[in-house]
């Protein structure tokens, strides 16, 4: 469990715990109400700007961030980076009116788990907040590997990716490939929940919020060739 999410709702499941981050106050009233009756989801807090969100990530300890790209202040991509730093395994879900795969990417890059659409169902946007609070992330593993085969080694191998077992680094070079808990599975002849448990672990150990940050610290470290991707 990820800190922040030790507040148990019915059937003692944990709560997944959400910032909601925008300029207008009718876009947060909207979302807000959307997610009122999901179950095992709270609305923490609010925030209208990149630096309001960044106060309010630090004093509502929020699981899941919506950030809106655009706004006053401090826009999300920025905000989005600097929370990240702060506390790498809360996951921020971009939220934009553009279906731009080059949003995405800065997105990412700025350490987002991917981004959902303003136009939004409920059952997509608690299927995707649900996601990435459990290492998830929704991305389409093609645009990931186009996006980790640009990037390029950052410098010798973090302490915290020499923790990982070798069965750990085998997986994980399939995430970065994009493959889901099913497709790793059954390549590696393993059972999902087996491979649900390493996924996790390695999560925690290299202190990240999902699968595709997870991938770019594989490739940054050089523990994944983009190149072969």
């Amino acid at each position: 469990m990820r800190e922040g999410s030790f507040v148990r709702g019915p059937y003692n499941q944990p709560v997944t715990r959400v910032l909601l981050v925008d300029d207008h106050e009718l876009v947060r009233q909207g979302v807000a109400a959307m997610l009122l009756k999901a179950d095992g989801i709270e609305v923490v807090g609010e925030a209208r700007t990149g630096r309001e969100a960044i106060e309010a990530t630090r004093r509502d300890l929020p699981d899941v961030v919506l950030m809106d790209v655009r706004m006053p202040d401090m826009d999300g991509l920025e905000a989005t980076k600097k929370i990240k730093e702060e506390r790498p395994r809360t996951a921020v879900i971009m939220v934009t009116m553009h279906d731009n795969p080059a949003y995405l990417r800065d997105a990412v890059r700025a350490g987002a788990a991917g981004y959902l659409l303003k136009d939004v169902s409920k059952e997509e946007l608690v299927d995707a907040i649900r996601q990435v609070s459990t290492g998830g992330a929704f991305i389409e593993s093609k645009l990931l590997r186009g996006m980790l085969s640009e990037m390029k080694p950052a410098g010798p191998v973090a302490s915290a990716a020499k923790n990982l077992t070798k069965r750990e680094r085998e997986i994980l070079g399939l995430v970065a490939e994009g493959l889901s808990n099913r497709e790793i599975a059954d390549k590696l002849v393993l059972s999902p929940e087996t491979v649900k448990s390493h996924v996790a672990a390695i999560l925690e150990k290299l202190n990240v919020s999902d699968r595709t940050q997870a991938a770019i610290y594989a490739v940054r470290n050089g523990l994944v060739d983009a190149t072969a991707l």
